[in-house]
């Protein structure tokens, strides 16, 4: 008996609207904004941040746009592949990028409850105001990005590390 070990993949979906197309000053303001958002943040972390909310999301473009990112940063593959579990492999980053992604899904997960005060305390221990606020503002702008693509069905795959869009 032989086995068939040339399984086809499922077929790629297909976008439902080329947003950046019909909204060429939307999707710049929120290139400028996506960058505006990064300055004065570690690379790693904001590409963790923006991996964790995307999970939360369901956002495969982003996904796959930050996880490329970030290996392309220098993260490693295991602390991404942590990430979706960090509560139970929290030893695999600093207290910093704890509070970061503990903020990260408080403010992603509005509807669970607001961002409880301890929460924000913790991130404010780690980030002067500045800081937490670009934190603050990348999280929003990610979350805002995941939105975009989800609604529009963007099709993953395709990145290039480096290159937004």
């Amino acid at each position: 008996m032989t086995t068939d070990h040339t399984a086809e993949y499922a077929p790629e979906h297909t976008p439902r609207l080329a947003w950046a197309q019909h909204a060429p000053e939307v999707y710049q303001a929120m290139v400028r904004l996506d960058g505006a958002a990064r300055k004065g943040l570690d690379a790693k972390l904001f590409e963790l941040v923006k991996i964790r909310a995307s999970q939360l999301n369901h956002c495969a473009y982003c996904l796959d746009m930050h996880t490329k990112d970030a290996i392309a940063a220098g993260e490693s593959v295991q602390r991404i592949v942590q990430l979706s579990a960090w509560e139970e492999s929290k030893h695999f980053y600093t207290e910093q990028e704890l509070a970061a992604i503990e903020l990260t899904e408080a403010i992603t997960v509005l509807t669970d409850r607001f961002v409880p005060d301890e929460v924000y305390e913790r991130a404010a221990k780690h980030f002067d105001e500045a800081q937490l606020t670009q934190l603050i503002a990348s999280i929003i702008v990610i979350n805002s990005w995941n939105r975009f693509a989800v609604t529009t069905r963007m099709v993953p795959g395709h990145y290039t590390p480096g290159r937004h869009g």
